[in-house]
């Protein structure tokens, strides 16, 4: 097991990809009028590949089109002080072509917030790291 400076436990990528693929909420941050954003998003992992459900006319589906954006993922247990963290960076992408958004349609990926959810933004990460506290 490899630490870091500060005594946490350092997660190799694949270990990352298979804590991603475990939890179906992150958070993504892009830009947004010159300032970082954060905003809360139910995904999946496709292959290796973030895929988010949004509505297309969001402040999400604006911003994050062929630019570079962090997505965040992390799993905590407060009563027993452990848990695990997963930061991924790369270029986001609107899914565009008819067989791609049909294809991710049909991925187990139901959109929790009301309303039409019907464009994809595809992230595949460039760097990954990820880091686990335990007792």
């Amino acid at each position: 097991m490899k630490l870091d400076a500060t005594g946490l436990e350092i997660l190799a990528p694949e270990e990352c990809l298979d804590l991603l693929a475990s939890t179906p909420i992150g958070r993504i941050v892009f830009t947004d009028r010159a300032l970082p954003a954060v905003q809360p998003v139910n995904f999946c992992l496709d292959d290796g590949t973030i895929v988010i459900r949004t509505a297309i006319g969001s402040k999400l589906a604006a911003a994050a089109r062929n630019t570079v954006v962090a997505f965040e993922a992390d799993e905590f247990d407060p009563a027993t002080r452990t848990g695990w963290s997963v930061t991924a960076v790369g270029h986001a992408r609107a899914a565009s072509e008819p067989a791609e958004i049909e294809r991710l349609a049909a991925l187990p990926l139901t959109p929790w917030a009301p309303g039409s959810h019907d464009h994809f933004i595809v992230m595949t990460p460039e760097q990954i790291s990820g880091r686990r506290i335990n007792r």
